[in-house]
């Protein structure tokens, strides 16, 4: 059994009034743990200072503040600066449950890994496009429901609103790199070079904002999708027919209406058999028809800018040749 001491490491870019949410959760975890958490402000204009002053004599916190260099170097600065020997890694539009630190340390004293991920989920107080949002994002009908499906997933691919890594699998991998999004596949896949092991803890979820409005949720999914053909080539082994699943998806729902103009309708009754069985379980899963009819307009957005960004992407690589970095500087910091 390894002795745990954590340390949360937090990046922060203008968004002080998530901070203070975020470690108002914080108090109401349940244990006796002794933690830290670092913030690192990246370059905000919007500094969460003031915030950390209210809660710097209930929490151990410790507050820094860089250039902007994006939130992969953010962690690796926090990391560096951080004295526990297990970083947490979170976004700042998350919540903690009161049990989280519980099944962290619960399941890694039972069965140590040097990188973890957790789940995410909706909380009661979401809007309702954060929770169709959530639903589309988690759903089993949508993504295979991987963020949450077994208890403990061999290889499973963090993502850094909710990770854990050792400060050994940090020292020997150096931490994130310079992409984003994608640092965080980027790195669990490094890890996986390393001999490093990585799991998935099912009880260990977070609450996840997500983007509050439609045009940041598409930007979102579309920089998804041009990320993944950029990994696949740094990382040849992890290529998977399924990272097409949304580009084929996007191309046969316009292929499907195109048919019904000519009264070939078979392929446009599928369709509409996926998104009413959708609808139906987001209805059974929320209890809510305006978030179940959001739900449809969300797993929509997911699939046709994430496949989007997908081919497009692909077509720059492996059609013409480009350099990642030259095709898509905004990936890059």
């Amino acid at each position: 059994m390894k002795t745990i001491d954590f340390s949360f490491i937090i990046p922060v870019f203008n968004r002080p009034n998530e901070i203070r949410e975020l470690l108002e959760s914080f108090l109401n975890l349940k244990g006796q743990y002794v933690y830290e958490i670092v913030i690192v402000e990246d370059g905000s204009n919007d500094t969460s200072e003031t915030v950390i002053k209210d809660y710097e004599t209930q929490l151990n916190i410790s507050y820094y503040s860089k250039p902007n260099t994006g939130p992969g170097d953010s962690r690796n600065f926090g990391m560096q600066k951080a004295n526990g020997n297990y970083f947490i890694i979170l976004d700042s539009d998350v919540l903690l449950p009161p049990n989280y630190l519980t099944a962290v340390e619960t399941f890694l004293n039972t069965s140590y890994y040097d990188c973890f991920g957790g789940p995410d989920a909706a909380h009661s107080s979401f809007s309702n496009l954060q929770k169709a949002i959530n639903f589309a994002m988690t759903s089993f009908i949508t993504t295979g429901g991987i963020r949450g499906g077994k208890q403990q997933v061999e290889n499973f691919q963090p993502r850094s609103f909710n990770m854990g890594l050792s400060k050994k699998a940090f020292l020997a991998s150096s931490g994130f790199g310079k992409i984003h999004p994608g640092e965080d596949p980027d790195l669990s896949l490094r890890l996986h070079q390393l001999g490093f092991k990585t799991t998935l803890i099912e009880s260990a979820f977070v609450y996840h904002k997500r983007r509050i409005s439609w045009s940041k949720f598409y930007k979102q999914v579309y920089r998804f999708g041009m990320v993944r053909p950029i990994l696949n080539q740094w990382h040849p082994d992890s290529k998977s027919i399924v990272y097409w699943f949304p580009t084929v998806f996007s191309l046969g729902c316009i292929v499907s209406i195109l048919l019904a103009i000519f009264q070939i309708n078979l392929l446009l009754y599928v369709y509409g058999f996926y998104f009413a069985l959708a609808f139906i379980l987001a209805l059974i899963t929320n209890r809510n028809l305006a978030v179940a009819v959001q739900a449809l307009w969300a797993i929509g957005i997911q699939f046709f800018g994430y496949g989007y960004g997908f081919l497009k992407s692909t077509f720059n690589l492996l059609i013409l040749g480009r350099d990642p970095k030259e095709a898509f500087p905004e990936l890059f910091f």
